[in-house]
């Protein structure tokens, strides 16, 4: 299910939007998270929590570097975050969501153990539906160490209560029979196997449950309880091929070989790379040997022998070619992706000689996991190789920093010297004590604009000339009119003088902030000064640092990913192997068969000899 393949980011979602996003940089990272750029996402997240860049997020982005590590495996580390939210008060929920995933993962990847040891730690804070897996993963740690009782006690419990999963009910069914308690685990099974089913999900986990019960009774040597469960498996269901290989067992232990070649001849007829299959290939002619059609026998059992010996030649060939590697590249070239990670999946199958072989080795969970080593270490020699890449390109825009610093230093000194910081404090100073006594004084001249400037010293110079001027009716006219304009005036300014004097101060608390700002960028630029030339120094050292780490980690990952493409080829070529030695065993049946039809040919044809007089 979708569920299950995006577990993990289920997990990081779940803090991951607990708010609005604050930090851009956790936006970024959220952004490469839901393009499925996993790696971009976690190293990123890492650079930024490395700079202190998602402080307003700390704790949704511990979650979610914990999500991604635990998708690609690491477990220890991804505890580790998560035992470390957990010290930190995390709230119930995302501490049970965390400690779930964690042994989800342990359990794939066969750290049962340690899954164990997580799953301990849930309390009872989960939603509904991560609770039922919970009960389904711990019953299956369970029985993972042969403790069927106590798998069965857990899914016991899960069944009681209403709307019980078709799992939990299988699961429990299962248990119950490994743990000697058969006639409850068979009642359970027959009840899920003849359960309506809403999916497609759910009527193969029918069919497998009838599959389960046809089996169990053909063991307990019960044939007609055997046919009844698998004639409810559906022809076209995955399990169909064993229930029709058991279905005709059923009939040839009912000693009814005509309706067991039913079965078996539409089995045979199928791909031959199912062991049903194979199987069915001498059932046939079994089935003919008991009804006495011992030509019609002979003749299958002779073409079986001849199909086992072609598929074994076909499986040669399929070992052959994924020994030269042709499987792991085309998986590599059918299946491209731009990142790594848990999430990936194979969704096309390579060319090879012989395609259908390689269902069985698909199938299998060990191989998967390998095949995404083998897929994420090809990633990091790529990756490593274009940070190697990079690095002649850092050297080089050092080298422009460091070009472009020389050059512009001493223009920015030059400008610096200039603008005179302390001839501006001077004039500041003075202007403060004439804003002093003007405010002390209450002068409203000392706030007058320049109209009114330009009017005071016109009224001056009228004044001086009329002091010259003789004593008559119209110089004491003049001097009245002076009088009263000078009187105007200076009301006008008293009016005035608080507003200008607010102004002024105001003004003047914006010069001193002015003075501030450019004493703090005179004492950065001095900080630069000495700052900078150790910086580019560091720079310097570090990058060839970088480059011996990365040409030191590049033999290493190739070394590792030549080690996992043999560890990758050889899980396939042993599932390979496995096919053969079925075949062989097929094939040696096959063989003693028709050698005792011969022998009982010689022995008829003896007796008839003997009869004759």
């Amino acid at each position: 299910m979708l569920r299950r393949i995006v577990a993990v980011a289920a997990l990081a979602a779940t803090n991951a939007f607990a708010g609005p996003v604050q930090a851009p940089h956790y936006g970024d990272t959220l952004f490469q998270f839901y393009q499925e750029h996993y790696f971009s996402s976690v190293t990123g997240l890492m650079v930024s929590q490395h700079f202190g860049r998602v402080a307003q997020h700390a704790d949704e982005a511990e979650v979610l570097r914990g999500g991604m590590l635990l998708s690609y495996g690491l477990h220890r580390e991804a505890g580790e975050i998560f035992a470390q939210l957990i010290e930190r008060g995390a709230s119930p929920a995302v501490r049970d969501r965390a400690w779930f995933y964690l042994a989800k993962i342990r359990y794939q990847r066969g750290f049962l153990a340690e899954a164990e040891e997580a799953i301990a730690r849930i309390e009872n804070h989960l939603p509904a539906d991560l609770d039922e897996e919970r009960g389904l993963l711990k019953a299956n740690l369970l029985m993972a160490r042969a403790d069927y009782a106590g798998a069965a006690a857990v899914l016991n419990g899960m069944t009681a209560k209403a709307g019980a999963g078709m799992y939990a009910r299988f699961n429990l069914g299962v248990a119950l029979i490994k743990s000697g308690d058969a006639a409850r685990g068979n009642a359970l099974l027959d009840e899920l196997g003849k359960a309506p089913a809403a999916s497609e999900e759910y009527r193969s986990l029918r069919d497998k449950a009838n599959v389960a019960l046809g089996f169990a009774a053909l063991q307990g040597n019960q044939p007609e309880a055997a046919r009844a469960y698998l004639e409810r498996v559906r022809l076209t269901s995955m399990h169909a091929n064993k229930a029709l290989l058991g279905f005709g067992w059923a009939a040839a232990s009912l000693k009814q070989p005509t309706q067991a070649l039913v079965p078996w001849t539409e089995l045979a007829a199928r791909d031959a790379s199912d062991a049903a299959v194979l199987e069915a290939k001498i059932a046939v002619p079994y089935a003919y040997a008991e009804l006495g059609a011992y030509g019609q026998s002979l003749a299958r059992y002779n073409d079986a022998i001849s199909l086992f010996e072609r598929e074994s030649a076909k499986l040669d060939e399929s070992i052959a070619a994924i020994r030269s590697g042709k499987l792991i590249d085309g998986l590599l070239e059918r299946n491209p992706g731009d990142e790594m990670g848990w999430f990936w999946n194979i969704h096309a199958l390579p060319e090879m000689p012989h395609a259908g072989h390689l269902a069985e080795v698909l199938a299998q969970h060990e191989f998967q996991e390998a095949f995404k080593n083998y897929r994420d270490l090809r990633f990091l020699s790529r990756n490593l190789q274009g940070w190697a890449d990079s690095l002649g390109v850092f050297g080089d825009m050092l080298a422009n920093r460091r070009q472009a610093y020389a050059e512009r230093l001493p223009q920015v000194l030059a400008k610096a010297r200039d603008i005179g910081i302390d001839a501006l404090q001077q004039r500041r100073d003075a202007l403060a004590r004439e804003l002093v006594d003007a405010e002390s004084q209450a002068d409203g001249t000392a706030f007058a604009d320049a109209k009114q400037r330009e009017l005071i010293a016109r009224l001056d110079r009228v004044k001086a000339t009329l002091a010259a001027a003789p004593d008559d009716a119209d110089s004491a006219a003049a001097r009245e009119r002076v009088r009263l304009i000078a009187g105007a005036m200076t009301w006008q300014l008293a009016q005035q003088h608080p507003l200008r004097l607010w102004d002024a101060q105001k003004a003047l608390k914006t010069t001193d902030d002015e003075l501030i700002a450019a004493r703090k960028r005179d004492a950065e630029l001095a900080q630069a000064q000495r700052d900078e030339p150790a910086r580019f120094e560091r720079f310097a050292g570090r990058i060839p640092d970088l480059d011996r780490r990365i040409q030191a980690l590049i033999p290493r990952v190739a070394s590792l990913s030549r080690e996992q493409q043999g560890v990758v080829q050889d899980l396939a070529v042993a599932e390979l192997e496995r096919q053969k030695d079925r075949l062989a065993v097929y094939a040696m049946q096959a063989r003693f068969a028709v050698a005792q039809l011969y022998d009982r040919a010689t022995l008829s044809r003896n007796e008839d000899h003997a009869a004759k007089p």
